[in-house]
């Protein structure tokens, strides 16, 4: 079941106090960036933030673990509940993406490595 395009609308409008956040399609589902890192995936029409130590400090009683698609690494399932609450969604999201290390920069292609890829 895909992700439908107001459930992704609603948790950026949720997020719009955080800058630097953006969605891109992923595998047919949505991933969340923040700071250019994915900190979230948004399949099925739930949010799955990537497990961190202070996210799961943050979150403390209302912890649980869901897999976003099968075979994923397991992530914190965010409850309705704390998705309608912006603040203590914001506070994760920030908390999540400065405790993930900084993406690793993209190789530069070059003209060999375009021309036998395009054979």
């Amino acid at each position: 079941m895909a992700t439908s395009r107001s459930t992704t609308e609603f948790i950026l409008d949720q997020l719009s106090a955080v800058p630097n956040v953006r969605v891109r399609k992923m595998f047919g589902e949505d991933a969340l960036y923040c700071d250019e890192k994915v900190v979230a995936l948004i399949c099925d029409d739930q949010l799955f933030v990537k497990i961190t130590p202070v996210g799961k400090a943050l979150v403390g009683d209302r912890y649980a673990e869901g897999t976003a698609y099968p075979g994923a690494k397991p992530s914190m399932l965010v409850s309705a509940d704390d998705l309608e609450d912006h603040e203590r969604l914001c506070d994760l999201i920030r908390a999540t993406a400065a405790a993930l290390p900084p993406p690793k920069p993209k190789k530069p292609k070059t003209w060999k490595a375009r021309l036998c890829s395009a054979r």
